[in-house]
């Protein structure tokens, strides 16, 4: 098998094993304006909500890696279209959100750009591709007031493997899924550079979300750590001691007979993005769905009222 289809298989293993529709994104070029937060969706609560039907989850299409900028007026995400994955935006102007559009980082250099995460102050976002000479590293662009510069590949250890879903922390500390090891990693925030990496130490599960402060992280893995069972969403809360819980399902809201995975979250921590792969006869619908992070701090109390 040539590398590019296993580096493909990969990347589809990761992200919920879903498969790319074979058509392109229907009306993404046609997307309403709408005249509020979020596209106008109502807020959720603890019961999960399909986010942005028809704008930005389409039946068919897998769409992962919703990230909105700290003002909640930028949002990307990346949907996968006839086998690749490219990046998408939408800006908050004038009170309407404009026509989706490509962000086409690499200027067309690279193959595949995938997801894109907005750091918490606004001036850099972190994404991962792909390409048959550098496979699934990470790059990122910094602002330039309404744009963003040309595509910067990370210079640091990180990119000495294969690497997936960055993540930084209000801090700067820089979160990251090593593919080949298929472990969390991060490396600390020095000065802006990321001189060193460190495994994150969790017992198990990957495509992790680092919450703002680091308070606790949301990783994908299999129900009860069993390979033969399907994808569920987890939390893992940092102990006292620094180390980190074991993961804790997040219940049957969110977590259901179907997979889910790929976890995001909104700037100020409120909400949390998920995929939910809904299997319908022999084709999967893969949506983005998302829930209040009530459902996270209820289950931290819980937690570490039952470690006194």
């Amino acid at each position: 098998m040539h590398r590019k289809n296993i580096i493909l298989i990969l990347i589809l293993v990761l992200l919920l094993n879903a498969c790319s529709s074979k058509k392109g994104i229907v009306g993404i070029s046609d997307t309403p304006a709408i005249n509020s937060p979020y596209f106008g969706q109502k807020l959720p609560g603890l019961i999960p909500e399909i986010f942005a039907p028809g704008i930005v989850s389409l039946d068919g299409i897998y769409e992962g890696g919703v990230t909105f900028s700290p003002e909640l007026d930028e949002m990307y995400f990346s949907p996968a279209i006839n086998g690749h994955s490219y990046i998408y935006y939408s800006k908050l102007k004038n009170k309407k959100w404009t026509t989706l559009k490509k962000a086409n980082f690499t200027k067309g250099s690279i193959s595949d750009e995938f997801a894109p995460f907005v750091s918490y102050n606004g001036k850099r976002i972190y994404f991962a591709t792909y390409d048959s000479i550098a496979p699934l590293k990470i790059w990122y662009v910094n602002r330039l007031k309404d744009s963003w510069s040309d595509a910067i590949l990370l210079d640091s250890p990180i990119n000495n493997d294969e690497v997936v879903k960055p993540v930084a922390a209000k801090n700067g500390d820089l979160f990251y899924v090593n593919s080949s090891k298929k472990k969390m990693y991060y490396a600390p925030n020095k000065n802006g550079k990321f001189p060193k990496v460190h495994e994150v130490g969790i017992a198990y599960g990957s495509l992790g979300f680092i919450s703002p402060s680091q308070y606790y992280m949301i990783v994908q893995a299999h129900k009860e750590n069993d390979k033969t069972k399907d994808m569920d969403l987890f939390v893992c809360f940092k102990k006292r001691d620094g180390s980190w819980s074991t993961p804790i399902h997040l219940g049957n809201a969110v977590n259901t007979k179907h997979r889910e995975g790929n976890p995001t979250m909104t700037p100020d921590g409120n909400y949390l993005f998920f995929n939910r792969y809904v299997i319908n006869g022999k084709r999967g619908l893969p949506n983005v769905y998302w829930v209040s992070t009530e459902i996270i701090h209820n289950l931290k109390t819980a937690y570490f009222e039952k470690e006194h």
